[in-house]
């Protein structure tokens, strides 16, 4: 088979096409013919060494992953050849087939194809489990998305927008609040203007936001908190940034606010099951319409090195998905 792999973390550069034996399923495990994989901020960390966990050489990238399970191994009696599944892993995505626990899969509703299914499996997954489980978000509440045109950012706006919340997109240029608008926002505020709160102020008025979506951190994330309203829940999900910011915890205690760490890989990871339900309904609410999915790029596996360089690009607003014939 053909795959895509790294024999050492110096980046995109380091990506190479190389051929490798197709695998075969242990016990409890399941050979996926893979379909599509998703591309996100993580991927290009893991291939240059700088992401928390050094995955072991070589590595294999991509773990948004969907396809249609081709052999199964001693003891697997929960899927069966032919179905249509997605997984997240912390790689081996993009090969034309690859081995995965069948405890992770999730069955893919017919009407969803195997590229949605790969486009939507992490940055949806996130932002639902960030307003959803975490961020308790209720019909009629106003969410402030910051970084609102990245990946976990615009799934916050769809998912936040089906839910009845009113969404207030944070970007930094006029393309970027254009496309916000576009795709799910109410309104938009500047966040390279220093005056960006008033900007939210005169938004709002007296209906500060509820919730703050928070992918960047740095810079935004003290001010954001600030503009939060009584009772309101600040959802820390990343450090886009490239800052880990302060703040003072007294303002917890003056807004009566949560400050609320989101951790999809310990969510996935610790209560599986629950997890996995939340895509199925993800998936679901997808196929009927209710939840809009992103725009996408797409690439193959001879032009990998091309979409890895593309999550380098500022002002990208589509999901980079890597399609592999089924």
């Amino acid at each position: 088979m053909k795959r895509i792999a790294v024999h050492s973390l110096f980046g995109v550069d380091a990506l190479a096409i190389e051929d490798a034996p197709r695998p075969e399923p242990g016990p409890g495990e399941v050979r996926l013919r893979v379909g599509a994989v998703g591309l996100g901020f993580v991927d290009g960390l893991l291939i240059s060494g700088t992401y928390q966990w050094k995955p072991p050489l070589p590595y294999v990238p991509g773990g948004e992953i969907a396809g249609v399970i081709d052999a199964t191994g001693p003891g697997v009696t929960c899927c069966v050849v032919g179905q249509r599944v997605a997984t997240w892993q912390m790689g081996g995505g993009l090969a034309e087939y690859c081995v995965i626990p069948a405890s992770t899969l999730v069955c893919l509703p017919a009407g969803l194809e195997l590229e949605t299914a790969a486009a939507v499996l992490l940055d949806y997954a996130t932002a639902d489990y960030a307003l959803h489980v975490r961020g308790r978000l209720q019909a009629g509440e106003t969410v402030l998305v910051l970084g609102a045109n990245g990946g976990v950012g615009h799934a916050a706006m769809q998912l936040s927008k089906a839910a009845g919340g009113t969404v207030i997109a944070g970007v930094s240029c006029d393309d970027r609040r254009e496309s916000a608008l576009r795709t799910g926002a109410g309104a938009t505020v500047d966040l390279s203007s220093p005056a960006w709160r008033d900007e939210l102020r005169s938004i709002t008025g007296s209906k500060l936001p509820d919730i703050v979506v928070d992918p960047l951190g740095g810079e935004f994330t003290e001010p954001a908190f600030r503009s939060l309203a009584k009772r309101g829940r600040h959802l820390i999900i990343g450090f886009a940034a490239q800052g880990i910011p302060r703040l003072p915890v007294n303002l917890a205690l003056l807004k009566n606010a949560d400050l609320v760490g989101i951790d999809i890989r310990d969510f996935c990871a610790q209560d599986p099951r629950a997890f996995a339900k939340r895509l199925e309904i993800l998936f679901d609410r997808i196929v009927r319409g209710e939840v809009a999915t992103p725009a996408v790029s797409r690439f193959s596996l001879r032009t990998a090195q091309d979409a890895f360089r593309s999550l380098q690009k500022r002002g990208r607003t589509s999901k980079l998905v890597i399609s592999i014939a089924v």
